[in-house]
């Protein structure tokens, strides 16, 4: 039982941990959206930096080889030479960025990547090389400065936002040079004060370690780019399918629809800091696996009803701080929100495949997602407009969660409780069908909201208590 216990414990301090590093940068990231609606000169240019933004996370995983999943998963492994681990990740993103430079000529096809390329190649590398030592220093359980890093990037990223939009009005070209600014600090800080520089010895680099590196994380690659086509290919989708949709032009309902996800990001807010946390305690607690994960499958879940049903609620108030123009984009928030609880749910079950390195089941289920995605995409634009790519993101992503379930049962046998999930999702369903049809819907989708969080109170404070109860234990020690 005290094995259990500290099970439990050292799972909430680092969420503690993970909740401090990245509450400054995801509450910045909620309050730019509707900072952008004033500071960028129309939904148009929105829609720019959201598709610009999207061609840099397309490209990520492509340059980095999708290294930083087995920095952090060999890292994690005692019997592996950090050092090793840390070269090679540095070796894989440097060689993958030449390889990208050589395509400069097709990478200029993409959609409005021509006007900004340099910018993108920068934020781009800036980026994996940030992902890399923060993946690094996690392996190394500094889950401090990991936190602190969180804090300072969300600083350095506010200030560089006012100085290029506000001040110097730069427009989209201010939006990714604030980005490109902010990461390359962020990784110059956690490089010297994470101490990687003492691993940073190019004669560490080892061939056989790299090899199965690659081997595991080469999978994720298209993994994460069928994650991409599921989450931002809808906005290639609008703006190639909606001109003139609405008297209203394509670059506009991707800004729109970027608008949209404003409240949905609250969900992924709290699925990325649990996640951070628990991927470090999944790989690393042995004992009674099973219960562990299914235990707390089910809070997780729990939560993240609540907020589902929450946001869903207030998205209609909560729109209008944004520019009087964007307020119909309230109307994608609803599917989007189930859409990244989904995401949360999958990113639960993709960590069962981290523990036993089944990077390839991570890959078929998201590709099965991906072709789903491509396809609904284009017949919901077709049948009811740009609100279709939201549903389609959504079905998709149950798609992915079905198949997880379905494959991680030769790994571990997860109690899902499919009765009390599957009255949870009727009961949003509900809730957004009164939202979208009736004209008085407060009344109703407000007792929905009730009903959804009162089915799931118990289970969280239940653990809530429990894990409070543990906290003040140890204080008191």
């Amino acid at each position: 039982m005290p094995g259990s216990n500290k099970k439990y414990s050292t799972l909430v301090n680092n969420t503690i941990l993970f909740a401090i590093s990245n509450f400054s940068s995801k509450l910045v990231s909620l309050i730019i959206q509707p900072y952008l609606s004033y500071a960028l000169d129309s939904p148009d240019v929105m829609g720019v930096t959201k598709l610009m933004q999207n061609v840099a996370n397309l490209l990520i995983p492509v340059v980095s080889l999708g290294v930083s999943y087995a920095v952090i998963r060999f890292g994690l492994d005692k019997t592996k030479d950090k050092s090793s681990v840390f070269m090679n990740g540095l070796a894989t993103i440097l060689m993958g960025f030449v390889l990208m430079v050589l395509f400069w000529p097709a990478v200029r096809l993409i959609p409005n990547a021509g006007d900004y390329l340099v910018l993108l190649y920068l934020c781009v590398l800036a980026s994996c090389l940030r992902t890399l030592c923060t993946q690094f220093i996690r392996s190394r359980m500094c889950n401090r400065l990991v936190a602190i890093d969180g804090v300072m990037t969300t600083a350095t990223l506010l200030g560089f936002y006012f100085l290029f939009l506000s001040v110097l009005g730069m427009g989209a070209t201010g939006y990714l040079l604030a980005m490109f600014c902010s990461d390359l600090c962020s990784a110059i800080f956690v490089f010297v004060a994470g101490g990687c520089r003492r691993f940073f010895n190019p004669a560490k680099f080892d061939r056989a370690l790299w090899k199965e590196m690659l081997r595991y994380c080469v999978p994720m690659i298209p993994a994460s780019i069928s994650f991409w086509i599921i989450n931002a290919s809808d906005m290639f989708y609008v703006q190639a399918m909606c001109e003139d949709y609405g008297g209203r032009t394509g670059n506009t309902w991707v800004g729109l629809l970027g608008a949209g996800y404003f409240l949905p990001q609250i969900i992924t807010i709290v699925g990325q800091i649990f996640y951070e946390a628990w991927q470090l305690s999944a790989v690393t607690e042995e004992e009674d696996r099973q219960a562990f994960f299914s235990r707390i499958f089910r809070v997780y879940a729990s939560v993240l009803f609540c907020c589902v049903a929450g946001v869903i609620w207030l998205c209609q108030p909560l729109m209008r701080i944004f520019r009087a123009d964007y307020f119909d984009a309230w109307q994608f928030v609803p599917f989007l929100t189930l859409a990244s609880m989904c995401t949360c749910l999958n990113n639960f079950l993709n960590s069962i495949y981290v523990v036993y390195k089944r990077s390839s089941s991570s890959l078929y289920t998201m590709l099965c997602g991906a072709a789903l995605n491509l396809v609904l995409n284009y017949l919901f634009i077709l049948w009811i407009g740009p609100l279709g790519v939201t549903i389609a993101s959504f079905l998709s992503l149950v798609l992915v969660f079905l198949l997880r379930a379905y494959s991680t049962r030769g790994l571990i046998e997860l109690d899902f409780h499919p009765g009390w999930m599957a009255l949870n999702l009727a009961l949003v369903l509900v809730e957004i069908v009164a939202l979208f049809t009736l004209e008085h819907w407060v009344i109703p989708v407000t007792v929905l909201t009730a009903v959804i969080c009162g089915i799931n109170f118990r289970e969280v404070w239940s653990m809530a208590e429990k894990l409070l109860s543990m906290v003040l234990h140890r204080r008191g020690r």
